[in-house]
Formats: structure tokens, C-alpha cells, sequence
């Protein structure tokens, strides 16, 4: 099972990570805001992600990292 984990605090909430899984797994969270006022990128069923990454190739600020 692969392990995502973002660093919400530097997330902008731009999408392109929501855009790219293939799962359809990533979100936009509504319900957090951070410390720059944007919603977070969040991981809403870590069970179903096959670690392919492309949520991290898209993302523009680094801010996702990818385990498996």
C-alpha cells in the first residue's frame, strides 16, 4: 500500500494533483484552510492509491510526497 503525504501548510489548493489521479482519490479539502487562507490538497481513500505518483509530478510546489 503507498503512503501519500502533503505538506498542507505550503499547499496553494491549486488542483492539478485532483486533476492528474487516476483514482480520483485526491480533493481539495473544503472544510481546512491553511496558513495562506487556500483549501489543502488531502488524500480522501489512502487505501485505494497505487503509488504512481502523478499527483507529485503535477504538483507546481513539491508539496506531495509519494511511498510505496
Amino acid at each position: 500500500m503507498a503512503k501519500v503525504t502533503f505538506l498542507t501548510d505550503v499547499c496553494k489548493g491549486c488542483g492539478l494533483c485532483v486533476g492528474a489521479c487516476p483514482k480520483g482519490i485526491i480533493a481539495l479539502d473544503e472544510e481546512k484552510l491553511n496558513a495562506k487562507g487556500h483549501h489543502p490538497a488531502t488524500c480522501t481513500n489512502m487505501d485505494e492509491c497505487v503509488g504512481c505518483a502523478s499527483c507529485a509530478i503535477m504538483c507546481p510546489d513539491c508539496v506531495i510526497t509519494v511511498e510505496r
